[in-house]
């Protein structure tokens, strides 16, 4: 009897080489599924666990419109608007700058103080601003109070150009051809109003104590509103500018608007005229009810209380007594134009 040896069958081996390998691809697969699992807890915890970590949403001032002309003619820089939009924030700090192409140097600012976001509002210009002709950049700079600067992306860089042109030349006139005069005069002025002259001659001062201009269309007497027309003459400056009382006179009252003149004070002037000045800054009112103030004297700050979107006086001028029966607002601007100066 012998012994003998027998080789493995080779099918035999291939098996269980198989065999490890699933077992392998399995125990592969358990330890990343652990491992996933470890992470998402671990991100849960940060998360939404009161102890986690939760990185802030930051958010920045966008503008979300920008209102440049393309050309303007030398001189009084031309009316811009902007709105300035960010989630969560009531009002931004906002500034305008103008910058020569030529000589890449800032000639103008224009410093428009803390505005309410998501409302369009119009840049208030130096009282003595002036472009002469050539190419500009103008670009409008933001931050909140948190000091958040402004966001800028390919639809809202805040920035625009600006092309001021030369005034074209005066043209020639012909002579007039020599006329008869008129038999009769111009009308007198109409009864109970006083003139511009008699109220320089009573000592009128402006009623704003700083940098200001009138604004556009929309600032002016008689400009449509929701339903009524425009009873004064808007006077855009900055926030916190004083208010001055143009003659001297005793104050009528003081008082708030909501969604409307905002904080106002009245005054009546012994010349005839009664002033009312309104959106006063909040707590700035230096006077009260009955109250005997000069010419010159301070009312108020200029600022955009009840339905402004900018700091600004709304100058009102009455005759027949404000708010009275039989009495109206007329026009301050020829006034205020002469007190201007």
């Amino acid at each position: 009897m012998c012994n003998s040896w027998r080789r493995p069958s080779v099918s035999a081996g291939a098996a269980d080489y198989r065999s490890m390998r699933c077992t392998h691809a399995a125990a592969c697969s358990a330890l990343a599924t652990l491992l996933l699992l470890c992470s998402a807890a671990t991100a849960t915890a940060l998360t939404d666990s009161p102890g986690g970590v939760q990185a802030r949403v930051q958010v920045h001032p966008v503008v979300a419109s920008l209102d440049v002309p393309r050309t303007a003619t030398a001189g009084r820089p031309p009316r811009v608007t902007l709105r300035i939009d960010e989630p969560g924030v009531a009002v931004v700090a906002v500034q305008v700058a103008v910058t020569a192409l030529a000589s890449h140097r800032v000639v103008l600012t224009a410093n428009a103080g803390w505005v309410r976001t998501g409302r369009t509002i119009a840049v208030a210009w130096p009282a003595k601003a002036a472009l002469a002709a050539g190419g500009y950049e103008l670009s409008v700079s933001a931050h909140d109070r948190r000091g958040d600067g402004l966001l800028r992306g390919a639809h809202s860089s805040g920035v625009a150009s600006l092309t001021v042109t030369a005034p074209a030349p005066a043209a020639v006139k012909a002579p007039a051809p020599v006329t008869t005069p008129p038999s009769t005069s111009a009308p007198p002025m109409e009864a109970g109003v006083p003139s511009v002259a008699e109220t320089m001659a009573d000592g009128a001062v402006f009623p704003v104590a700083g940098p200001h201009n009138f604004g556009g269309p929309e600032n002016v007497f008689g400009a449509p509103r929701n339903g009524y027309a425009h009873q004064g003459q808007d006077i855009l400056t900055a926030e916190g500018t004083p208010v001055l009382a143009p003659l001297a006179g005793s104050i009528l009252t003081t008082s708030y608007q909501e969604g409307g003149a905002g904080y106002y004070a009245v005054e009546q002037t012994a010349i005839g005229f009664d002033f009312m000045f309104a959106h006063c800054q909040a707590a700035s009112l230096a006077v009260g009810t009955g109250a005997v103030v000069t010419a010159g004297e301070q009312l108020c700050r200029a600022g955009q209380t009840g339905d402004a979107t900018a700091p600004h006086l709304d100058f009102e001028m009455w005759v027949g007594g404000w708010q009275a029966a039989g009495g109206r607002p007329i026009n301050p601007l020829p006034y205020l134009e002469a007190w201007e100066g």
